[in-house]
């Protein structure tokens, strides 16, 4: 397999946009991506789609095949068949998905912490007093569908969509018993990452948060948690989820 040098691509690609004078910012703007993205690349972090070969040799005034090189190539050069598969081989290496393994390690690692921080804060309020019929009427439903989204996030959700999403405004996501739609919103390999990160985090905080302000809710402002509980849930679950989605998929569409 021929491996494209992501530390070697990064510091061409960062000296062909300084000859040109733009920044990462403006870089990523005419590419439709955000400055993040460029700023990885050149941090030699992750590596661009190869359907964005292309437009970006085109922006930074170089070939594909010279990007691929990571250097500047004189025209009077004759490549052999060897040199052409090579580059072939590191432009289909770039288009296959980089493996999410240690992402999604991390994240599911991460979920376990915060699933057991939720029970230690379970185990806390009943030892202060509150008995298991409170704790179970106020946290199981939004603790369960944090737990549920959130480990399904971590361990089902792909990292990448089929190309037809890129090519087609889809608004509509399925896959086993997830399903998803947001009107207005176009999902495509730009947001998804974005958005599959929105259901984690908000799984997580969830997790953590919601015991804690419930404690503190129901202890010290018990007549405002009697009348308003049934909101504070609806807007913890449905829009403390929904509100960063959106958010997110708007933002990097």
């Amino acid at each position: 397999m021929f491996e494209l040098d992501k530390k070697a691509f990064g510091t061409f690609l960062a000296a062909l946009r300084k000859e040109k004078g733009m920044t990462q910012k403006e870089l990523a703007q005419k590419l439709f991506l955000s400055d993040k993205a460029v700023s990885k690349w050149e941090r030699g972090a992750s590596l661009p789609d190869i359907s964005l070969l292309l437009p970006l040799a085109e922006l930074l005034g170089v070939t594909v095949s010279e990007l691929l090189e990571c250097r500047r190539v004189e025209h009077s050069e004759v490549r052999n068949a060897g040199e052409v598969e090579a580059l072939l081989q590191k432009a289909i290496h770039l288009s296959e998905p980089e493996s999410p393994a240690t992402g999604r390690g991390r994240n599911l690692a991460l979920m376990g912490l915060c699933l057991a921080v939720s029970l230690a804060e379970g185990l806390v309020l009943l030892s202060l007093g509150w008995s298991i019929s409170q704790l179970a009427d106020a946290l199981l439903t939004p603790q369960l569908l944090a737990a549920i989204f959130g480990l399904y996030a971590c361990l089902f959700m792909q990292e990448r969509l089929p190309t037809y999403y890129d090519e087609n405004k889809l608004s509509y996501y399925c896959s086993g018993i997830f399903r998803i739609h947001m009107a207005g919103v176009s999902f495509n390999n730009r947001n998804w990452p974005h958005i599959v990160q929105a259901i984690r985090r908000w799984a997580m905080v969830m997790l953590v948060a919601y015991p804690l302000c419930y404690g503190i809710l129901s202890q010290f402002f018990p007549v405002f948690w009697h009348i308003g509980r049934l909101f504070f849930m609806l807007a913890a679950t449905l829009g403390g989820l929904l509100v960063p989605l959106y958010w997110a998929a708007k933002k990097y569409e």
